[in-house]
């Protein structure tokens, strides 16, 4: 399954911004998503 945070425009512009309001939403939101915590999981793998 890929996910799709890889291609989230959110998080390119908060990532280009980092001091954004749209940024610390985005923070926020990685907090408790489980769709970023499962593509976080998939990096880890990738690196490994």
């Amino acid at each position: 399954m890929e996910s799709k945070c890889a291609n989230c425009s959110m998080r390119e512009k908060a990532e280009k911004n980092p001091r954004t309001f749209l940024a610390r939403l985005w923070r926020f939101h990685t907090r408790f998503c489980p769709g970023w915590k499962a593509y976080q999981r998939e990096l880890a793998k990738e690196k490994s």
